[in-house]
Protein backbone atom coordinates (compact mmCIF):
# COMPACT_ATOMS: atom_id res chain seq x y z
CA UNK A 1 0.00 0.00 0.00
CA UNK A 2 2.66 2.32 0.83
CA UNK A 3 4.68 1.57 -2.18
CA UNK A 4 1.60 2.27 -4.70
CA UNK A 5 0.85 5.55 -2.71
CA UNK A 6 4.68 6.74 -3.26
CA UNK A 7 4.34 6.10 -6.85
CA UNK A 8 1.36 7.67 -7.21
CA UNK A 9 3.04 10.95 -5.68
CA UNK A 10 5.88 10.57 -7.89
CA UNK A 11 3.87 10.41 -10.96
CA UNK A 12 1.75 13.84 -9.69
CA UNK A 13 5.07 15.36 -9.08
CA UNK A 14 6.16 14.50 -12.32
CA UNK A 15 2.72 15.24 -13.95
CA UNK A 16 3.12 18.89 -11.76
CA UNK A 17 6.66 19.82 -13.04
CA UNK A 18 5.66 18.59 -16.95
CA UNK A 19 2.45 21.31 -16.76
CA UNK A 20 4.94 24.04 -15.32
CA UNK A 21 7.46 23.30 -17.90
CA UNK A 22 4.89 23.29 -20.72
CA UNK A 23 3.45 26.98 -18.98
CA UNK A 24 7.03 29.00 -19.14
CA UNK A 25 7.32 31.46 -21.56
CA UNK A 26 9.80 30.91 -24.58
CA UNK A 27 12.79 32.63 -23.28
CA UNK A 28 13.95 35.93 -25.74
CA UNK A 29 15.91 35.15 -28.81
CA UNK A 30 18.79 38.48 -28.64
CA UNK A 31 19.40 38.53 -31.82
CA UNK A 32 22.68 41.05 -33.60
CA UNK A 33 22.23 42.14 -37.14
CA UNK A 34 24.63 39.14 -38.35
CA UNK A 35 22.59 36.30 -35.90
CA UNK A 36 19.44 37.74 -38.14
CA UNK A 37 20.61 37.19 -41.36
CA UNK A 38 22.74 33.92 -40.81
CA UNK A 39 19.49 32.51 -39.03
CA UNK A 40 17.36 34.10 -42.45
CA UNK A 41 19.72 32.48 -44.79
CA UNK A 42 19.28 28.97 -42.54
CA UNK A 43 16.04 29.13 -42.50
CA UNK A 44 14.55 30.86 -46.08
CA UNK A 45 12.14 28.53 -48.29
CA UNK A 46 13.24 30.81 -51.37
CA UNK A 47 17.16 29.80 -51.25
CA UNK A 48 15.98 26.38 -51.22
CA UNK A 49 13.77 26.63 -53.64
CA UNK A 50 16.58 27.74 -56.21
CA UNK A 51 19.08 25.54 -54.83
CA UNK A 52 16.44 22.50 -56.06
CA UNK A 53 16.27 24.39 -59.18
CA UNK A 54 20.26 24.22 -59.74
CA UNK A 55 19.37 20.44 -58.89
CA UNK A 56 16.71 20.54 -61.95
CA UNK A 57 19.30 22.51 -64.26
CA UNK A 58 22.02 19.69 -63.02
CA UNK A 59 19.95 16.72 -63.76
CA UNK A 60 19.17 18.36 -67.37
CA UNK A 61 22.64 18.67 -68.29
CA UNK A 62 22.86 14.69 -67.21
CA UNK A 63 19.69 13.97 -69.48
CA UNK A 64 21.30 16.02 -72.92
CA UNK A 65 24.60 14.06 -72.31
CA UNK A 66 23.27 10.64 -71.98
CA UNK A 67 23.52 10.61 -75.81
CA UNK A 68 26.96 10.43 -76.11
CA UNK A 69 26.80 7.69 -73.35
CA UNK A 70 26.24 3.72 -73.90
CA UNK A 71 22.64 3.29 -74.36
CA UNK A 72 21.24 -0.42 -74.09
CA UNK A 73 17.75 -1.50 -74.47
CA UNK A 74 15.70 -4.59 -74.17
CA UNK A 75 13.11 -5.98 -74.97
CA UNK A 76 10.58 -9.51 -75.82
CA UNK A 77 7.45 -10.24 -77.60
CA UNK A 78 5.35 -12.09 -80.10
CA UNK A 79 3.46 -11.20 -83.51
CA UNK A 80 1.46 -13.41 -85.65
CA UNK A 81 2.57 -13.09 -89.28
CA UNK A 82 0.67 -14.19 -92.89
CA UNK A 83 2.94 -13.38 -95.70
CA UNK A 84 6.02 -11.01 -95.56
CA UNK A 85 7.21 -11.06 -91.95
CA UNK A 86 7.51 -7.30 -90.75
CA UNK A 87 6.83 -5.47 -87.48
CA UNK A 88 5.33 -2.02 -86.73
CA UNK A 89 7.89 0.69 -87.68
CA UNK A 90 9.82 -1.98 -90.89
CA UNK A 91 11.51 -4.45 -88.22
CA UNK A 92 11.50 -7.87 -88.22
CA UNK A 93 9.59 -9.54 -85.78
CA UNK A 94 11.42 -10.96 -83.04
CA UNK A 95 11.32 -13.27 -79.74
CA UNK A 96 14.51 -10.74 -78.20
CA UNK A 97 15.60 -7.99 -79.01
CA UNK A 98 18.99 -6.10 -77.80
CA UNK A 99 19.61 -2.80 -79.19
CA UNK A 100 22.60 -0.64 -78.37
CA UNK A 101 23.72 3.06 -79.32
CA UNK A 102 25.62 5.71 -78.67
CA UNK A 103 26.78 9.02 -80.61
CA UNK A 104 30.15 9.82 -80.86
CA UNK A 105 29.93 13.50 -82.92
CA UNK A 106 26.69 15.15 -83.07
CA UNK A 107 27.33 18.98 -82.93
CA UNK A 108 23.87 19.90 -82.73
CA UNK A 109 23.51 17.55 -79.09
CA UNK A 110 26.74 18.79 -77.91
CA UNK A 111 25.41 22.63 -78.25
CA UNK A 112 22.68 21.61 -76.51
CA UNK A 113 24.83 19.81 -73.69
CA UNK A 114 27.20 23.15 -73.37
CA UNK A 115 23.92 25.63 -73.32
CA UNK A 116 22.72 23.33 -69.79
CA UNK A 117 25.66 23.81 -68.53
CA UNK A 118 25.90 27.43 -69.26
CA UNK A 119 22.27 27.36 -67.70
CA UNK A 120 23.36 24.97 -64.20
CA UNK A 121 25.72 27.95 -63.64
CA UNK A 122 23.05 30.54 -64.50
CA UNK A 123 20.96 29.03 -61.91
CA UNK A 124 23.74 28.84 -59.11
CA UNK A 125 24.63 32.70 -59.56
CA UNK A 126 20.60 32.71 -58.88
CA UNK A 127 20.84 31.18 -55.91
CA UNK A 128 23.52 34.11 -54.99
CA UNK A 129 21.19 36.18 -56.17
CA UNK A 130 18.39 34.97 -53.80
CA UNK A 131 20.74 34.85 -51.07
CA UNK A 132 21.64 38.60 -51.15
CA UNK A 133 17.85 39.21 -51.29
CA UNK A 134 17.17 37.74 -48.09
CA UNK A 135 20.12 39.25 -46.39
CA UNK A 136 18.89 42.72 -47.64
CA UNK A 137 14.97 42.41 -46.69
CA UNK A 138 16.09 40.47 -43.66
CA UNK A 139 18.65 43.55 -42.36
CA UNK A 140 15.30 45.99 -43.71
CA UNK A 141 13.23 44.64 -41.13
CA UNK A 142 15.67 44.34 -38.83
CA UNK A 143 16.51 48.39 -39.07
CA UNK A 144 12.84 49.07 -39.36
CA UNK A 145 11.46 47.24 -36.29
CA UNK A 146 14.24 48.72 -34.29
CA UNK A 147 12.82 52.04 -35.84
CA UNK A 148 9.35 51.05 -34.87
CA UNK A 149 10.28 49.99 -31.59
CA UNK A 150 11.73 53.22 -30.41
CA UNK A 151 9.08 55.40 -31.98
CA UNK A 152 6.82 53.70 -29.72
CA UNK A 153 8.89 54.66 -26.90
CA UNK A 154 8.68 58.52 -27.93
CA UNK A 155 5.18 58.17 -29.30
CA UNK A 156 3.77 56.77 -25.79
CA UNK A 157 6.22 59.62 -23.87
CA UNK A 158 4.49 62.12 -26.09
CA UNK A 159 1.19 60.74 -25.18
CA UNK A 160 1.73 62.47 -21.94
CA UNK A 161 2.77 65.45 -22.55
CA UNK A 162 -0.36 65.45 -24.93
CA UNK A 163 -2.44 64.57 -21.98
CA UNK A 164 -1.10 67.33 -19.65
CA UNK A 165 -2.06 69.61 -22.29
CA UNK A 166 -5.51 68.80 -22.92
CA UNK A 167 -5.55 68.91 -19.00
CA UNK A 168 -4.09 72.32 -18.50
CA UNK A 169 -6.47 73.79 -21.64
CA UNK A 170 -9.57 72.68 -20.35
CA UNK A 171 -8.93 74.32 -17.25
CA UNK A 172 -7.74 77.48 -18.76
CA UNK A 173 -11.11 77.19 -20.52
CA UNK A 174 -12.98 76.56 -17.87
CA UNK A 175 -11.27 79.70 -15.70
CA UNK A 176 -11.89 81.55 -18.95
CA UNK A 177 -8.31 82.32 -20.19
CA UNK A 178 -8.53 79.99 -23.38
CA UNK A 179 -11.11 79.93 -25.78
CA UNK A 180 -13.29 76.15 -26.35
CA UNK A 181 -11.51 75.81 -29.88
CA UNK A 182 -8.00 75.93 -28.04
CA UNK A 183 -9.20 72.69 -26.18
CA UNK A 184 -10.48 70.69 -29.08
CA UNK A 185 -7.43 71.65 -30.59
CA UNK A 186 -5.06 69.75 -27.92
CA UNK A 187 -7.61 66.96 -27.94
CA UNK A 188 -6.86 66.63 -31.53
CA UNK A 189 -3.72 66.26 -30.92
CA UNK A 190 -3.49 63.80 -28.35
CA UNK A 191 -5.71 61.86 -30.63
CA UNK A 192 -3.44 61.89 -33.22
CA UNK A 193 -0.87 60.54 -31.13
CA UNK A 194 -3.29 57.55 -30.85
CA UNK A 195 -3.23 57.13 -34.16
CA UNK A 196 0.15 57.14 -34.65
CA UNK A 197 0.79 54.39 -31.73
CA UNK A 198 -2.10 52.08 -32.89
CA UNK A 199 -0.48 52.48 -36.58
CA UNK A 200 3.26 51.65 -35.23
CA UNK A 201 1.60 48.85 -32.87
CA UNK A 202 -0.01 47.07 -35.95
CA UNK A 203 3.23 47.51 -37.96
CA UNK A 204 5.38 46.27 -35.46
CA UNK A 205 3.23 43.29 -34.85
CA UNK A 206 3.60 42.23 -38.22
CA UNK A 207 7.29 42.82 -38.45
CA UNK A 208 7.74 40.27 -35.81
CA UNK A 209 5.57 37.81 -36.67
CA UNK A 210 7.68 37.90 -40.61
CA UNK A 211 10.35 38.14 -38.56
CA UNK A 212 10.11 35.10 -36.38
CA UNK A 213 8.13 33.09 -39.64
CA UNK A 214 12.03 34.05 -41.40
CA UNK A 215 14.06 32.81 -38.65
CA UNK A 216 12.31 29.96 -37.57
CA UNK A 217 11.72 31.39 -34.30
CA UNK A 218 8.56 29.95 -32.27
CA UNK A 219 5.42 32.35 -33.33
CA UNK A 220 5.12 33.74 -29.40
CA UNK A 221 8.95 33.93 -28.75
CA UNK A 222 9.89 37.32 -28.11
CA UNK A 223 12.11 39.28 -29.55
CA UNK A 224 15.16 41.24 -28.48
CA UNK A 225 17.40 43.81 -31.25
CA UNK A 226 20.72 44.80 -30.09
CA UNK A 227 20.67 48.56 -31.74
CA UNK A 228 23.08 48.45 -34.78
CA UNK A 229 23.84 50.38 -37.85
CA UNK A 230 24.97 49.25 -40.80
CA UNK A 231 29.22 48.24 -40.37
CA UNK A 232 31.00 51.42 -41.96
CA UNK A 233 32.31 51.29 -44.98
CA UNK A 234 34.85 53.37 -47.06
CA UNK A 235 33.25 56.32 -49.29
CA UNK A 236 33.57 55.17 -53.15
CA UNK A 237 33.68 57.18 -56.05
CA UNK A 238 30.70 56.48 -59.02
CA UNK A 239 32.85 54.97 -61.25
CA UNK A 240 34.21 52.36 -58.70
CA UNK A 241 30.91 51.76 -57.56
CA UNK A 242 29.83 50.88 -61.53
CA UNK A 243 32.89 48.94 -61.98
CA UNK A 244 32.01 46.63 -58.68
CA UNK A 245 28.25 46.01 -59.30
CA UNK A 246 29.32 45.40 -63.42
CA UNK A 247 31.85 42.65 -61.57
CA UNK A 248 29.46 41.01 -59.38
CA UNK A 249 25.64 41.73 -59.68
CA UNK A 250 23.81 38.49 -60.32
CA UNK A 251 21.61 39.48 -63.61
CA UNK A 252 24.21 40.81 -65.50
CA UNK A 253 26.16 37.47 -64.49
CA UNK A 254 23.23 35.51 -65.59
CA UNK A 255 22.32 37.36 -68.51
CA UNK A 256 26.33 36.61 -69.62
CA UNK A 257 25.47 33.13 -68.79
CA UNK A 258 22.72 32.83 -71.52
CA UNK A 259 24.14 33.99 -73.83
CA UNK A 260 26.91 31.73 -74.14
CA UNK A 261 24.14 29.22 -74.05
CA UNK A 262 22.75 30.67 -77.14
CA UNK A 263 26.04 30.94 -79.02
CA UNK A 264 26.86 27.26 -78.24
CA UNK A 265 23.33 26.62 -79.32
CA UNK A 266 23.63 28.62 -82.70
CA UNK A 267 27.23 26.86 -83.02
CA UNK A 268 25.40 23.22 -82.75
CA UNK A 269 22.50 24.09 -84.74
CA UNK A 270 24.97 25.21 -87.58
CA UNK A 271 27.39 21.79 -87.19
CA UNK A 272 23.99 20.02 -88.11
CA UNK A 273 24.65 20.82 -91.57
CA UNK A 274 28.12 18.46 -91.16
CA UNK A 275 27.56 14.70 -90.61
CA UNK A 276 27.31 13.44 -87.16
CA UNK A 277 28.94 9.66 -86.31
CA UNK A 278 27.52 7.07 -83.69
CA UNK A 279 27.90 3.23 -82.78
CA UNK A 280 25.14 0.96 -83.23
CA UNK A 281 24.77 -2.46 -82.47
CA UNK A 282 21.34 -5.70 -82.36
CA UNK A 283 21.12 -8.98 -81.37
CA UNK A 284 18.10 -10.50 -81.77
CA UNK A 285 16.72 -14.09 -81.48
CA UNK A 286 13.96 -14.65 -84.21
CA UNK A 287 11.35 -17.41 -84.68
CA UNK A 288 10.63 -19.85 -87.67
CA UNK A 289 7.15 -18.88 -86.94
CA UNK A 290 7.43 -15.49 -88.62
CA UNK A 291 7.46 -17.16 -92.13
CA UNK A 292 11.69 -16.69 -92.31
CA UNK A 293 12.22 -19.56 -94.47
CA UNK A 294 9.74 -19.02 -97.15
CA UNK A 295 11.09 -16.04 -97.94
CA UNK A 296 14.65 -15.58 -96.91
CA UNK A 297 17.22 -18.35 -98.06
CA UNK A 298 18.56 -18.88 -94.82
CA UNK A 299 17.00 -19.00 -91.45
CA UNK A 300 19.16 -18.33 -88.61
CA UNK A 301 17.75 -18.12 -85.02
CA UNK A 302 20.52 -15.86 -83.62
CA UNK A 303 21.58 -12.43 -85.34
CA UNK A 304 23.90 -9.78 -84.15
CA UNK A 305 24.41 -6.98 -85.82
CA UNK A 306 27.23 -4.13 -84.71
CA UNK A 307 28.88 -0.91 -86.39
CA UNK A 308 29.17 2.64 -87.26
CA UNK A 309 26.00 4.63 -88.30
CA UNK A 310 26.93 8.09 -90.37
CA UNK A 311 24.36 10.31 -91.43
CA UNK A 312 24.89 13.02 -94.10
CA UNK A 313 22.25 15.59 -94.36
CA UNK A 314 22.06 16.36 -98.15
CA UNK A 315 18.86 18.72 -97.74
CA UNK A 316 18.14 19.95 -94.89
CA UNK A 317 15.13 22.89 -94.83
CA UNK A 318 14.21 22.38 -90.69
CA UNK A 319 17.94 23.24 -90.34
CA UNK A 320 18.09 26.25 -91.79
CA UNK A 321 15.53 27.07 -90.31
CA UNK A 322 16.58 26.23 -86.77
CA UNK A 323 19.94 27.94 -87.66
CA UNK A 324 17.98 31.97 -88.28
CA UNK A 325 16.44 31.05 -85.04
CA UNK A 326 19.29 30.60 -83.33
CA UNK A 327 21.03 33.82 -84.67
CA UNK A 328 17.91 35.66 -83.58
CA UNK A 329 18.24 34.28 -79.91
CA UNK A 330 21.96 34.51 -79.55
CA UNK A 331 21.42 38.51 -80.92
CA UNK A 332 18.83 38.96 -78.48
CA UNK A 333 20.87 37.70 -75.22
CA UNK A 334 23.52 39.63 -76.66
CA UNK A 335 21.62 42.56 -76.44
CA UNK A 336 20.17 41.85 -73.66
CA UNK A 337 23.33 41.86 -71.87
CA UNK A 338 24.55 45.32 -73.36
CA UNK A 339 21.41 46.71 -72.17
CA UNK A 340 21.66 44.98 -68.12
CA UNK A 341 25.05 46.74 -68.35
CA UNK A 342 23.30 49.53 -69.40
CA UNK A 343 20.64 49.58 -66.68
CA UNK A 344 23.09 48.76 -63.99
CA UNK A 345 25.57 51.54 -64.26
CA UNK A 346 22.81 54.49 -64.46
CA UNK A 347 21.10 52.43 -62.01
CA UNK A 348 24.22 52.16 -59.50
CA UNK A 349 24.48 55.69 -60.19
CA UNK A 350 21.12 57.20 -59.15
CA UNK A 351 21.48 54.94 -56.17
CA UNK A 352 24.58 56.69 -55.04
CA UNK A 353 23.20 59.87 -55.68
CA UNK A 354 20.78 58.46 -53.57
CA UNK A 355 22.72 57.42 -50.89
CA UNK A 356 24.14 61.04 -51.19
CA UNK A 357 20.87 62.63 -50.56
CA UNK A 358 19.29 61.09 -47.66
CA UNK A 359 22.68 61.63 -45.69
CA UNK A 360 22.33 65.22 -46.40
CA UNK A 361 18.46 64.42 -45.19
CA UNK A 362 19.44 63.23 -41.98
CA UNK A 363 22.39 65.62 -41.04
CA UNK A 364 19.32 67.98 -41.33
CA UNK A 365 16.63 66.27 -39.02
CA UNK A 366 19.95 65.48 -36.54
CA UNK A 367 20.23 69.44 -36.69
CA UNK A 368 16.47 70.21 -36.33
CA UNK A 369 16.52 67.86 -33.40
CA UNK A 370 19.52 69.29 -31.69
CA UNK A 371 17.86 72.95 -32.37
CA UNK A 372 14.45 71.37 -30.93
CA UNK A 373 16.69 69.80 -27.45
CA UNK A 374 17.85 73.48 -27.19
CA UNK A 375 14.39 75.18 -27.42
CA UNK A 376 13.09 72.67 -24.90
CA UNK A 377 16.02 73.28 -22.81
CA UNK A 378 14.97 76.93 -22.90
CA UNK A 379 11.53 76.24 -22.23
CA UNK A 380 12.14 74.57 -19.68
CA UNK A 381 14.23 77.55 -18.02
CA UNK A 382 11.60 79.68 -18.49
CA UNK A 383 9.41 77.56 -16.67
CA UNK A 384 11.39 76.88 -13.62
CA UNK A 385 11.50 80.76 -13.38
CA UNK A 386 7.58 81.22 -13.65
CA UNK A 387 7.81 82.78 -17.22
CA UNK A 388 6.13 79.74 -19.11
CA UNK A 389 3.63 77.39 -18.47
CA UNK A 390 2.61 73.61 -18.13
CA UNK A 391 1.52 73.31 -21.83
CA UNK A 392 3.94 75.82 -23.29
CA UNK A 393 6.83 73.04 -21.37
CA UNK A 394 4.70 70.07 -22.64
CA UNK A 395 4.39 71.32 -26.21
CA UNK A 396 8.46 71.97 -26.01
CA UNK A 397 8.60 68.41 -25.50
CA UNK A 398 5.81 67.23 -28.21
CA UNK A 399 8.01 69.49 -30.79
CA UNK A 400 11.30 67.46 -29.37
CA UNK A 401 9.41 64.30 -29.98
CA UNK A 402 8.40 64.94 -33.51
CA UNK A 403 11.88 65.81 -34.52
CA UNK A 404 13.00 62.68 -33.00
CA UNK A 405 10.14 60.31 -35.19
CA UNK A 406 11.84 62.71 -38.26
CA UNK A 407 15.30 62.09 -37.15
CA UNK A 408 14.65 58.09 -36.90
CA UNK A 409 13.31 57.80 -40.27
CA UNK A 410 16.07 59.87 -41.79
CA UNK A 411 18.13 57.11 -40.18
CA UNK A 412 16.07 54.36 -41.95
CA UNK A 413 15.72 56.30 -45.02
CA UNK A 414 19.53 55.96 -45.15
CA UNK A 415 19.94 52.38 -43.75
CA UNK A 416 17.50 51.72 -46.94
CA UNK A 417 19.44 53.53 -49.76
CA UNK A 418 22.96 51.90 -48.26
CA UNK A 419 21.22 48.38 -48.14
CA UNK A 420 19.83 49.20 -52.04
CA UNK A 421 23.13 49.82 -52.87
CA UNK A 422 24.97 47.27 -51.66
CA UNK A 423 22.93 44.80 -52.90
CA UNK A 424 23.38 46.03 -56.26
CA UNK A 425 27.33 46.16 -56.12
CA UNK A 426 27.10 42.92 -54.66
CA UNK A 427 28.22 44.14 -51.36
CA UNK A 428 25.62 42.68 -48.98
CA UNK A 429 27.18 39.29 -48.41
CA UNK A 430 30.39 39.96 -47.58
CA UNK A 431 29.79 43.02 -45.27
CA UNK A 432 26.63 41.89 -43.41
CA UNK A 433 26.86 37.73 -43.33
Amino acid sequence: MLTIRRVFLIFCGWALATACAAQQPEPAARLTLKQAVQLAIQNSREIQAARLQTVVAQKTVGVDRSVFLPNLYTGSGYEYTSGFPLAPGGSLPTLFELAYNQSLYDPLAKGHVRADRERETERNINVDAVRDSVIAHTAASYFELSKVRHSLELLRKGRESAQKIVDATRDRVTAGYELPIEQTRSELSAAKIEQRIAQQENRSDELESQFRDSLGLAPDQPIELVDQDLPASAEQPADALVSEAISNDPGLKQAEAEQRAAEYILKGTRGSLWPSIGLVGNYSVLSDTNNFSEFFNKFQRNNVNAGVQIQIPIFAAKTHAAISEAQAEANAAALEVRSRRSQLALSVRAQARKVREVELNQDVARLELKLAQQSQGVIQAQFDQGRATLSELEQAQLDENDKWLAFLDAGFARQQAELALLQATGQVNRILQ
